[in-house]
């Protein structure tokens, strides 16, 4: 994503990790995106899906999150757990590079 704001996007999944939609959330600023958990999860809820996968990116080109960036992810999955839609990542785009929540064990 080459965009100079942030987007989030989220792709929603079954239970086979078949991809059911993908649908942009939010659109934020240069260097913000705020969002809540209604906007996250409506789509999942609306294709029947019970996984999702978030992406956004920083048009910084440095995908670091910040601490927002972590303090929703972490309420995204605790409101996923309520819903019994499992967050499976969440992945900053930055300039030829990412970063994924999974990979760096905050999921």
């Amino acid at each position: 994503m080459n965009f100079d704001k942030e987007i989030l996007v989220a792709i929603t999944l079954d239970s086979k990790n078949y991809v059911t939609s993908i649908s942009i959330i939010s659109i934020g600023t240069i260097n913000t995106l705020h969002t809540t958990p209604v906007e996250v999860f409506k789509t999942a809820i609306i294709t029947n899906s019970i996984s999702i996968l978030l992406v956004h990116n920083h048009p910084s080109g440095d995908p670091t999150p910040s601490k927002t960036d972590i303090e929703e992810t972490l309420r995204f999955i605790e409101s996923g757990e309520l819903l019994g839609i499992k967050l499976l990542d969440h992945i900053i785009l930055g300039d030829n590079t990412f970063f994924s929540f999974k990979k760096n064990n905050i999921i």
